[in-house]
């Protein structure tokens, strides 16, 4: 292979194509923050499994497998995940599982959207509500989301853990639609990202006591 075809080979396979399908299935793809990764199969899928490693008191910002090479600003990303609590994880543990994207560099800031796999078919309707949420790194938290605008930042749709869940993240400018399961309608509509327009990576994204799955990861990059 000539050097003009080798630098084209490596190209290709640091940055997705309009429309391209994203390799995260080896650890070597990502840069690990407080997680461990490791090649699986997980329920007839070939993925990469993610688990929690971080340090106690650790924040909702502080887990990440960012993705090598890739940078986005908007269009779409679709990608198939699976969450469960690990063996021992505390009684608050849901098995949260998610999407972080226009990350840092330095993986401080960043966009995230994420499961809670266990809420959503909980047999208390508060829980329920709590299925999917988003957050903004490092200012705007769950809790303080939550806080300040109840109801707004999250919202119910049918999860179970362990169980792989389709999702689709539309993102234009400040402005995110969450589609879960394929459906046409967004789960969650969010019109004002916190970190407005920008750009970055993207990351797999987990929470405490979290064992999850990823695959499938396919990026439409538009202006």
């Amino acid at each position: 292979m000539g050097r003009c075809a080798f630098i084209l080979v490596i190209c290709s396979a640091l940055r997705p194509a309009a429309g391209g399908e994203v390799d995260i299935g080896s650890p070597q793809h990502l840069q690990l923050v407080n997680v461990k990764a490791q090649s699986a199969m997980f329920k007839g899928r070939r993925a990469i499994r993610i688990v929690d490693a971080a340090p106690p008191q650790t924040t909702d910002a502080g887990r990440l497998a960012i993705i090598k090479g890739h940078e986005f600003r908007n269009g779409t990303i679709e990608i198939e995940m699976a969450g469960e609590p690990v063996e021992g994880a505390s009684a608050e543990a849901r098995g949260f599982v998610g999407i972080a994207f226009r990350v840092a560099p330095d993986g401080r800031k960043f966009e995230c959207v994420y499961l809670r796999p266990t809420n959503g078919r909980a047999d208390d309707q508060e829980r329920r509500n709590h299925s999917v949420q988003y957050i903004s790194a490092p200012d705007w938290s769950w809790s303080r989301l939550r806080k300040e605008f109840p109801g707004k930042y999250e919202t119910y749709v049918d999860l179970q853990p362990a169980v792989w869940t389709r999702v689709k993240l539309d993102v234009r400018g400040d402005k995110l639609r969450l589609y879960v399961h394929g459906g046409e309608q967004p789960t969650l509509v969010v019109n004002n990202l916190k970190l407005g327009e920008s750009a970055g990576a993207l990351a797999l994204w987990v929470g405490t006591g979290t064992r999850a799955y990823f695959t499938g990861l396919r990026v439409n990059l538009e202006p």
